[in-house]
């Protein structure tokens, strides 16, 4: 067996109120740990008897919270965004709202603990009005404000690897090394969405050192369709090895969509991560370069 732990994001029941037996499901499948994806159809972070009621699920299914996805919209109906937040945004007044939003998110930590807030910069390219929403200056502004807002709650922001100017790999990289002055702050990888930008080696290698936590899913190169691992084009075994190589040993989380029966979903996904595991064993047992 590998040393990786296994999560899985809450996007999976995203467009309902999530509940404990949600939770249940998710332990029944052998993972270990979650991530809450924070949008207030699904769970109000500003609801105290939401966040106390998800203590005592927490507590019941023994599932950890690693980590909290920062919110990107106010709600989802019928699948479609409803009121989008945007870290990137050049209107003042929405870019408050996004960092806002964001700080109501981390503030969860102090009531219930978790270790990373995964944060969008800016919203994907192919998102309406992205070229205002996408302003480099006014992301950057925001992150600094938001990882202020984290660190004194004991969380670290891992900005995520997503289809725009600001967010790919080499992108958040520069961000970090060269435009940050010395703000604590990692990367979150999304396996798929990095398939979708070009070549997900690359930004594996790319990400290295500053790699923290992850989102792991798959889709065929042409659309963000959040499958199950080995659903997709992705090629998992050199996937895997590349993040072996640069030495990430921490949580892969599933974030996967439900295709129209999350339990089924859950059971693939499981499927999923015994391959994964295995792919880990395999290239542990290689001779390595002295």
């Amino acid at each position: 067996m590998s040393d990786h732990r296994f999560g899985v994001s809450t996007h999976l029941f995203h467009e309902s109120r999530l509940t404990r037996d949600h939770l249940v499901h998710i332990a029944a499948h052998g993972f270990e740990t979650v991530e809450l994806f924070a949008t207030r159809s699904h769970f109000d972070y500003h609801d105290e008897k939401a966040v106390a009621a998800l203590a005592e699920w927490l507590a019941d299914t023994r599932l950890e919270l690693h980590s909290v996805h920062a919110p990107i919209f106010d709600g989802l109906r019928a699948g479609q965004w409803v009121g989008p937040f945007s870290s990137g945004a050049s209107d003042a007044a929405e870019r408050d709202k996004a960092v806002r939003e964001a700080r109501a998110a981390i503030d969860l930590a102090r009531r219930l603990p978790y270790r990373y807030l995964v944060l969008h910069l800016g919203v994907p390219d192919a998102a309406p009005g992205a070229t205002r929403s996408n302003q480099r200056d006014s992301a950057r502004r925001s992150l600094e404000e938001i990882a202020a807002a984290a660190a004194d709650a004991g969380v670290e922001v891992a900005v995520e690897v997503i289809p725009n100017v600001l967010s790919s790999a080499e992108a958040l990289v520069d961000l970090i090394e060269e435009q940050l002055d010395g703000i604590d702050v990692g990367i979150c990888l999304d396996y798929g969405h990095a398939h979708l930008m070009g070549d997900l080696g690359e930004a594996i290698e790319c990400v290295g050192g500053h790699l923290t936590t992850t989102h792991v899913h798959d889709n065929r190169g042409r659309e963000d369709d959040h499958l199950v691992p080995f659903a997709g084009s992705i090629n998992w075994d050199t996937a895997m090895m590349e993040t072996q190589k640069i030495g990430y040993d921490g949580v892969l989380m599933f974030e996967v969509a439900d295709t129209g029966n999350p339990i089924d979903v859950l059971t693939r996904a499981a499927a999923a991560r015994e391959r994964l595991e295995n792919t880990f064993v395999t290239f542990e047992e290689l001779p390595q370069e002295p």
